[in-house]
């Protein structure tokens, strides 16, 4: 299975809206599962992880966000911002790391604090902003 990007800053921003501090997300489908395993080995969100006799994750109760997870929910917020880091980095066919992409969001978001007009996008090579 392939890291999905998408449904993980989704789980994080579900799990952020979910107001109930002592209640446990619970997660019966395999696929989510996997992408609930990568985030807690990304140290994005404590939870316990099910797996089935092959191993592999087939369920998971998720218990909150790590200080990494809000860091990164934080940096991909923005929806606008979001969707230039899925077109520039996490393209198809793109190499790139999960550290890259949250450095990207990072940098792209202080700009926009500190005003400066220019991406970081119009420094990776073979991308015209």
């Amino acid at each position: 299975m392939k890291r999905d990007m998408e449904m993980i800053r989704q789980i994080l921003i579900d799990m952020e809206a979910h107001d109930k501090v002592d209640d446990v997300l619970r997660i019966a489908d395999a696929y989510v599962a996997y992408q609930v395993s990568l985030m807690k080995e990304a140290g994005l969100i404590d939870a316990v992880i099910i797996q089935n006799q092959m191993g592999l994750p087939s369920q998971a109760a998720l218990m909150g966000i790590t200080w990494a997870g809000h860091d990164f929910l934080d940096a991909s917020r923005d929806s606008t911002l979001w969707k230039k880091a899925v077109e520039h980095i996490i393209k198809p066919g793109a190499s790139w790391s999960f550290s890259i992409l949250v450095e990207w969001l990072k940098q792209e978001a202080r700009r926009r604090l500190l005003g400066v007009q220019t991406s970081s996008c119009d420094s990776i090579p073979g991308n015209i902003v």
